[in-house]
C-alpha cells in the first residue's frame, strides 16, 4: 500500500525542489498556508477559505461543484479558473481515499495531493516526483486566473490540420506504390527460394521476373492473398520493410514473439508504412506504426493483462457486470437497447492485430487467435445462431444489433448472408409477436443493424461486388419490415489510411445503401495537434461520418499509446469546435441515413452551407468498465508520480442498465502523467508549448449525441419492463 505515512519518509529530488520553489514564488499566499499549517485540518481549512473567496464571486462554479447544476450546459458556463477552483475543493473532499491502482498491479494508493505538497514544504519529504509538482504548478497558475497560453481559432486549427498528409495525396500514393513493389518482389524472392509457398498463389514454371511481378500484382487485388501472406513473425516484418526497423524495436518484437503475442499484418496494410524519411511526410505514419509495432509496456505486461470491460466476462446463467443475463459468450451487452453479436465464424478474427486492442487479454490464453481455418463455422453454429436470435427476439428492450468480433467482414459472404437472413427472420417474428401484445406492453422492435469492421482500412480488397449485393438486397427487404438504419461501423485511425483503395471500398459500401461511420481511437500518435481534425475532414470527403473518438483503454499494456483524458477534452474544446454543427442543421443531418447513397454529396453540401472544414458528429469519450461511454469526469486526485485520479460518472444522455444507480461513479488512475505524455509528444517532433494548456482540463462533460445517431421513434409505446436482467439489480 502506498500510504501518506510511507511517502512522508521519502525525500523529494533536487528537480522536484526547484519546481516547488517556483510554485511558492508565484503563489505567496499558498506558501503561507503551507508553512503555517501544523495539521492536515488547518491545511485544508486554509486552502478551502482561499478557494471559497473565488466561489463566492463565481456562482456557476459553486453550483457545478456542489452538483446543484449538472450537464453540458452547466459545464459550458464555467470559466478557466473555475476548473482549478473545483479541482482544489475535490482534492480536499477526496483526501484520504484509498484507490486500487491497476497500473501498479493492484497496489492501493492513498489519494492526498495537498498533503504531499505540504510535506514537501514542511519537511522536504513526501516522495512526489517532478511530474507531480509540474501539474501543481499549472493548477495554481490556472487558479490565479492566468489566461490560457493559446486561444485557438479556425485558422490555427486548419494550420495544424495542414501538417498531416492523407493517403490520397499524390506524393503519398507514389510512395505506397513503391512500397507495394518492394513487398511483392521480396515475396516473389522468398517463393523462388522455397521459403514460402501456397497451392493457390504460385507461379507456373518458366515465368520471367517481370511476368511473376505482373501476376503478383493481380494477386494484390484479392483479399485472400493478403490474408494468406500476412506477416506472422518479426523477421518477416523487417524483411518486407526493407530491413528498416530499429534494432531496439526488433528486440521488443522478438521478445513479444517468445511470449506468444501473435503478429498478423497483411501486405497491403504494411505498404502504408514508410521505410524512408521525406520532408513532406515526416512522422506521417506514426499512428499506423503504433498499431503495428508493439511497445515494451505491452510485452512486459502480457500474461498479466486484465479485461478492461468487465461486462465482457460472461459466465453461463450468471449476470454480467452490467446486470444482463446472456445465453453465451457470443453476446456482449451493456445497454438495454443494444447488444453485440460475435459470430462463430472467421469474424472472430481481424484483418490485422492492433497493438492497443482492448481484447489483448484474450490472446493470453489462446481464446483469440489468427488460425483462420480453425475459425470457420463448425457444425453447431447454425443451432447456436438460432438461440442467439431467440435472445434478441424475446428481449423487451433490444432494438439494435451490432455484429462485430473480431471483424464482421472477415466472415465469408455465405456466413454474412446467413447471419443477416437470421436477423431478418428474428426481426420479422418480433414484429409479428407485438401484434398480440397490448398497448404499453409491446416489445422494442429491431430498428438498427450495424456491422463492425476495420477491413475498409486494413483490407479494402474485401469489399467486393458480391458483398455489396448481399448488403443491398438485405437492406431492401429489411426496410419493408421496419428496420430503418443500416450502418457499417469502421475504424480509421489516421488520414494516412484513407487510400484510393480504401476510398473506393467506402464508395462501394455506400452504394449498397448503408451509411459508413467511424470510431477513432485517440492514441498518443493520433492525438497530435490537428491530426484528428484532419481525419474527420478526409473521412467526410469520402462520405464517412465520424461517430466516436475513444480514449485508449487499458493499463500499463497500453501506456505507450495512451493519451490522457485531459488531452481528449482539450482536443474537443480547442480543435473539434471548428466543426461543430449549428442546431439549425440538426434536422437536415438527421435525414442523411435515409438516402445513404447521397451521403457524400449531402455532407459536402452541409459543410459548405455551414462553412465548416468538417462535420464534428463524433463524441470524445472513454469506454468505461460497466458504466458505458462517457467523458463526464472530475480530477479528484494526483498520485505522487503525477498521474491523475479521475472519477467518472455515466453518460446521463442515454438509458443504462438499472445497475448504474448502484454502481455510482467509476474511479480510474491514469497510466501516465501529463508531463510524461508531453515528453512523448516532444519525442514525436511536437512543440510541447502548443499543448501546455492541457494541464488545465481537469473536468469533462459528455457531449450530446448527434440526431443522425439517435434511434427513430416507434409509433407505439414499448413496455417499461426489462427482460434478461438479474432481479437483484432492482433490489
Amino acid at each position: 500500500m502506498q500510504t501518506i505515512d510511507a511517502l512522508s519518509k521519502i525525500a523529494i529530488s533536487v528537480k522536484s525542489y526547484r519546481i516547488l520553489n517556483q510554485l511558492l514564488n508565484e503563489n505567496p499566499r499558498l506558501g503561507n498556508i503551507l508553512k503555517n499549517s501544523e495539521t492536515e485540518t488547518t491545511l485544508f481549512e486554509g486552502i478551502k477559505t482561499w478557494v471559497m473567496e473565488h466561489m463566492n464571486l463565481h456562482p456557476n462554479a459553486l453550483t457545478y461543484y456542489t452538483g446543484e447544476t449538472t450537464g453540458r450546459n452547466a459545464f459550458d458556463q464555467l470559466i478557466w479558473s473555475d476548473y482549478a477552483a473545483i479541482r482544489l475543493l475535490d482534492y480536499i473532499d477526496y483526501s484520504g481515499r484509498q484507490i486500487e491502482d491497476l497500473n501498479m498491479r493492484g497496489v492501493i494508493v492513498e489519494n492526498n495531493p495537498l498533503v504531499l505538497l505540504w510535506l514537501a514544504v514542511k519537511r522536504g519529504t513526501g516522495g512526489a516526483k517532478p511530474a507531480f509538482f509540474i501539474d501543481m504548478l499549472h493548477l495554481f497558475r490556472q487558479f490565479s486566473n492566468k489566461p490560457k497560453t493559446l486561444t485557438s481559432s479556425k485558422t490555427i486549427v486548419e494550420e495544424w490540420m495542414g501538417r498531416h498528409p492523407s493517403g490520397i495525396d499524390p506524393r503519398i500514393i507514389k510512395l505506397r506504390e513503391k512500397n507495394k513493389e518492394r513487398i511483392l518482389k521480396i515475396i516473389i524472392e522468398k517463393m523462388d527460394r522455397g521459403e514460402i509457398h501456397d497451392t493457390k498463389y504460385r507461379f507456373e514454371p518458366g515465368l520471367t521476373k517481370e511476368q511473376k511481378f505482373n501476376e503478383a500484382c493481380n494477386w494484390w487485388q484479392d483479399s485472400r492473398f493478403h490474408l494468406k501472406f500476412a506477416v506472422r513473425s518479426p523477421g518477416m516484418l523487417n524483411d518486407l520493410l526493407g530491413s528498416s526497423l530499429d534494432p531496439d524495436v526488433l528486440k521488443i518484437l522478438y521478445d513479444a514473439e517468445r511470449l506468444g503475442i501473435p503478429f498478423f499484418v497483411n501486405p497491403y496494410y504494411l505498404s502504408l508504412l514508410d521505410v524512408e524519411t521525406h520532408e513532406y511526410d515526416i512522422g506521417a505514419d506514426l499512428a499506423i506504426r503504433s498499431y503495428v509495432l508493439y511497445s515494451r509496456g505491452l510485452v512486459d505486461e502480457f500474461g498479466r493483462i486484465a479485461a478492461w470491460e468487465k461486462e465482457d466476462e460472461v459466465r453461463h446463467g450468471e449476470p454480467n457486470a452490467a446486470g444482463w443475463i446472456v445465453p453465451h459468450h457470443n453476446i456482449h451487452r451493456r445497454y438495454p437497447d443494444v447488444a453485440i453479436l460475435i459470430p462463430e465464424t472467421m469474424g472472430r478474427a481481424c484483418g490485422g492485430l492492433c497493438a492497443s486492442c482492448q481484447r489483448m487479454y484474450g490472446f493470453q490464453d489462446g481464446k483469440l487467435n489468427f488460425d483462420l481455418e480453425e475459425l470457420k463455422p463448425g457444425e453447431g453454429w447454425s443451432a447456436r445462431l438460432d438461440t442467439l436470435m431467440e435472445y434478441f427476439q424475446n428481449d423487451s428492450q433490444l432494438r439494435d444489433i451490432l455484429i462485430t468480433g473480431g471483424d464482421a467482414l472477415m466472415s465469408s459472404d455465405a456466413s454474412i448472408k446467413k447471419i443477416l437472413d437470421a436477423i431478418y427472420e428474428m426481426a420479422l417474428q418480433k414484429k409479428e409477436a407485438n401484434r398480440e401484445r397490448n398497448k404499453g406492453e409491446k416489445y422494442a422492435e429491431i430498428l438498427r443493424i450495424r456491422l463492425g469492421t476495420r477491413l475498409p482500412v486494413y483490407l479494402p480488397q474485401r469489399i467486393t461486388p458480391e458483398l455489396v449485393r448481399i448488403l443491398s438486397e438485405f437492406r431492401k427487404k429489411a426496410l419493408d419490415i421496419g428496420i430503418k438504419q443500416f450502418v457499417i461501423q469502421t475504424h480509421y485511425e489516421t488520414a494516412m489510411e484513407v487510400t484510393p483503395e480504401s476510398r473506393d471500398a467506402v464508395k462501394a459500401l455506400i452504394s449498397s445503401g448503408w451509411i459508413v461511420t467511424n470510431q477513432h481511437v485517440f492514441t498518443s500518435a493520433s492525438s497530435r495537434r490537428g491530426h484528428t481534425a484532419k481525419l474527420r475532414q478526409v473521412l467526410n470527403d469520402i462520405g464517412v461520418l465520424t461517430y466516436y473518438t475513444f480514449s485508449v483503454k487499458g493499463y500499463l499494456e497500453n501506456r505507450f499509446n495512451f493519451a490522457t483524458n485531459a488531452r481528449a477534452v482539450q482536443e474537443q474544446m480547442e480543435e473539434k469546435f471548428v466543426g461543430v454543427i449549428p442546431e439549425t442543421y440538426y434536422k437536415e443531418i438527421s435525414l442523411f441515413a435515409i438516402d445513404a447513397k447521397k451521403v457524400t454529396e449531402n455532407i459536402d453540401c452541409l459543410r459548405k452551407k455551414a462553412n465548416l472544414p468538417f462535420l464534428a458528429t463524433d463524441r470524445n469519450v472513454l469506454n468505461l468498465p460497466g458504466v458505458g461511454k462517457s467523458m463526464t469526469f472530475r480530477c479528484i486526485g494526483l498520485t505522487s508520480d503525477g498521474r491523475r485520479i479521475l472519477e467518472f460518472d455515466h453518460d446521463a444522455t442515454r438509458i443504462h442498465s438499472p445497475i448504474i444507480e448502484k454502481m455510482g461513479e467509476m474511479t480510474l488512475i491514469e497510466s501516465k502523467s501529463i508531463s510524461a505524455y508531453l515528453d512523448q509528444l516532444e519525442d514525436m517532433g511536437e512543440n510541447k508549448e502548443e499543448y501546455i494548456d492541457v494541464f488545465g482540463y481537469s473536468i469533462g462533460e459528455t457531449e450530446p449525441r448527434m440526431p443522425i445517431f439517435e434511434y427513430p421513434e416507434y409509433d407505439f409505446k414499448i413496455t417499461e419492463n426489462f427482460t434478461n436482467l438479474d432481479e437483484s439489480v432492482w433490489k
